[in-house]
């Protein structure tokens, strides 16, 4: 329970007699609140910082609101809840907005969005359509066109009064300086523009690399970095900071009236201003959530969006109703901005650890208290190596911001300086292995990461190495976890690797993970006190049937740095076998399609180590196939092409379209580009199936596909 929270409590169960105290506490506690949040505000608005997060902002006004509901007296007009925060600062020229630019409340769960949905429709006395547009993470702007020509450029400020940044705005190349007319929409005589200046992941991590290059910190995220680009005393900076703008609405206007919200964006891309290609007009609350569930699911496919987004804006779309339903002291009654889980918020971070992996390498992680992010609770977050962690200067105890995008680890940005406690401490990265207390090294000069060279007999790396055997993507040995690894290697059956498919009930029997406590008729008939599990005897039959399994498969096993699933594939298409792949000279196997000279070399280097060489050897006495059985009769109907798959095929599984594509000749692909043959698109196909379409490419269906893998390309024209 939040502070904001035990307060109300607190109030609400106080006695008769306690009314001033509490008044006093509950003035005294919006007081606290109401500075945290203009602080936050003004770093934001004057210097394109963030003491708080997205998250922490919206919860402090969330009690503010709570605390004046309890108390209406505490509401005056410059109250956060009342006002739109931002006020103009005398870097820049303030200047009064002709029409008041509003701020738009949040909903954070459907249930909230359906009682604003529920409120309009009571209000309106209709079901109106709506208008769903992305709320771009970006800075708010107005622009001020008169008889089609930019006069002027202004933040948000405080809704009233912004800050005039006209000569940054001219070199933002999205932005026209004369606005142009068509027959439908002739330029008005006078128009505020609404929309949002940003800047695209792309050009972020540009800068950013620019940044590092250059040796300067990097900036924590596109928002902040487009705030404070916009906000250069210098033009020229701006301008080499390539950002751009999206419309969001009109203000004030001479000349021109709409009747929808919709036509309002038609005709500001007529006259020539960016308006979003998503914008959707749609009949009901439904099709408003498909639309959130769309974009909440793809925010980060870059064939899909090429910025940040961290929400929808939804917007009653008949104009006539907007101005019926109209809008408290700060926002619109007629529209409301969901807002996704946040992915960018704040942590205290507890610790930086570290791990060893299968490889050596060593990684640096964050241990922080448990903070929700993506809508999970996350304690720990990767930091990458020891040069992010020198870089980004993370320190424990630090308050970091922590980013969680879609899928991905949990990763710490970088330090929130403005709550740094004051001596903090630098964190010192360890110069042994945790694991097994060798000492750490470079494998090559200049490379970033730190790794324990024992290779053989780390603990850390060996239970690794068995774990990655039994993944899906070698060996696929049900029952071999990463628990039953450590178990193993701790019971002293499983040395390495190599002795995963030796393993036999005698050897099980030794592994109290492996094993039960016998019943009695077990007892009596002399199978001990212990015997094994059904995991015990599931996992030995799945061992002896993936003794004969694809070739890559068995190179995947291996764990051969850099060589992944595809070199694997593409290796043991063209060898076909294990000896083959040993005896090949470093030029063959660089010139193997989807292999190349990095690849190439780390074959050959792993196969030079004599235990290396020990394991592949165990395998194959223990009955592990080391050779693919061609079959010569399938033809090479898809030599020199290249075939990507995406979504679901009713007669293949992911493995089995590949290994199709490839046994034919043919490269099989995880990427779309120019040099794609052909595309196929089966069921959910992503964003592979829109990049394809964009780029103009043969796009094939299941039957097609089925008909080019027998007859090739010609087969097509039939």
């Amino acid at each position: 329970m939040g502070h904001g929270k035990m307060v109300l409590m607190t109030l609400r169960e106080a006695p008769d007699g306690a009314g001033q105290a509490a008044a006093d506490s509950a003035s005294a506690r919006h007081r606290e609140l109401s500075e945290q949040i203009e602080g936050a505000s003004d770093a934001y608005y004057r210097d394109g910082t963030s003491p708080l997060s997205d998250a922490a902002y919206d919860a402090l006004l969330g009690q503010l609101r709570e605390l004046e509901e309890q108390f209406p007296e505490l509401i005056t007009p410059d109250s956060p809840t009342q006002r739109v925060m931002g006020q103009a600062y005398t870097d820049f020229a303030a200047h009064d907005h002709l029409r008041r630019m509003e701020s738009l409340d949040n909903a954070f769960s459907p249930d909230e969005l359906a009682s604003w949905y529920d409120r309009v429709v009571r209000d309106a006395g209709t079901r109106p359509e709506l208008l769903c547009e992305l709320k771009v993470d970006g800075l708010a702007i107005n622009l001020l066109y008169r008889d089609g020509v930019l006069e002027r450029a202004l933040t948000r400020g405080d809704g009233t009064t912004g800050e005039d940044v006209t000569p940054n705005v001219r070199t933002i190349s999205t932005v026209p300086h004369r606005l142009k007319g068509t027959p439908e929409f002739p330029v008005p005589a006078l128009v505020e523009v609404r929309g949002e200046v940003y800047m695209t992941a792309k050009t972020f991590e540009e800068i950013n690399a620019q940044q590092e290059a250059a040796g300067k910190p990097l900036y924590a995220n596109a928002r902040n970095t487009a705030a404070g680009s916009l906000r250069q005393k210098d033009p020229s900076v701006t301008a080499s900071r390539n950002l751009t703008m999206v419309c969001h609405g009109i203000g004030a206007r001479e000349g021109f009236d709409a009747r929808a919200q919709s036509q309002a964006y038609a005709a500001l891309a007529a006259w020539g201003m960016p308006v979003a290609p998503t914008v959707k007009v749609v009949p009901d609350l439904a099709a408003v959530q498909e639309f959130i569930d769309f974009y909440g699911e793809h925010r980060h496919d870059a064939a899909i969006l090429d910025h940040e987004i961290d929400g929808v804006v939804v917007k009653v779309d008949d104009v006539g109703l907007q101005r019926r339903l109209g809008s408290t002291s700060r926002a619109p009654r007629w529209a409301i901005a969901f807002k996704y889980p946040p992915e960018e918020v704040h942590a205290k971070l507890i610790d930086v650890l570290v791990n060893t992996g299968r490889t050596g390498r060593v990684t640096p992680f964050g241990r922080m208290e448990p903070t929700k992010v993506a809508g999970s609770t996350v304690e720990m977050a990767t930091l990458h190596n020891f040069h992010e962690v020198a870089r980004k200067d993370v320190r424990p105890g630090d308050t970091v911001i922590l980013r969680k995008a879609g899928d991905v680890i949990p990763e710490i940005l970088g330090p929130v300086l403005a709550l740094r406690p004051e001596g903090l401490p630098a964190w010192v990265p360890p110069t042994t292995c945790p694991a097994c207390g060798t000492e750490l090294a470079q494998q090559k000069a200049g490379d970033k990461d730190m790794r324990c060279p024992n290779h053989r007999d780390c603990r850390a790396q060996v239970v690794e190495r068995i774990n990655h055997v039994a993944g899906r993507g070698a060996f696929d040995i049900e029952g071999l976890g990463y628990e039953a690894a450590i178990a193993l290697h701790q019971a002293g059956v499983v040395a390495n690797e190599g002795d995963v498919f030796d393993l036999t009930p005698e050897k099980l029997l030794q592994v109290p993970l492996f094993t039960r406590a016998a019943k009695k008729a077990e007892v009596e008939a002399g199978a001990g006190d212990r015997v094994l599990t059904a995991n015990a005897l599931k996992l030995l039959k799945n061992l002896e049937e993936r003794k004969d399994t694809a070739l890559w498969r068995v190179l995947v096993g291996l764990s051969i740095r850099h060589c992944g699933p595809s070199a694997s594939r593409a290796l043991a298409t063209r060898f076909g076998s294990m000896d083959a792949i040993r005896s090949a000279t470093p030029e063959e196997l660089a010139d193997t399609e989807g292999v190349g000279g990095v690849i190439g070399e780390a074959v050959i280097e792993w196969f030079g180590v004599d235990w290396h060489v020990e394991i592949v050897e165990k395998w194959a006495a223990a009955g592990v196939r080391m050779e693919d059985e061609r079959d010569e009769s399938v033809e090479r109907t898809l030599e020199g092409l290249t075939v990507v798959v995406t979504g679901g095929l009713e007669g293949f599984t992911r493995d089995s379209v590949k290994e199709a594509i490839i046994a034919r000749g043919g490269k099989a692909a995880g990427s779309v580009s120019k040099k794609t043959d052909y595309v196929v698109v089966g069921e959910n196909a992503g964003s592979k199936a829109a990049k394809a379409e964009e780029l103009g490419l043969t796009i094939l269906d299941e039957e097609q596909f089925v008909a080019l893998l027998a007859g090739g390309p010609a087969a097509l024209d039939e």
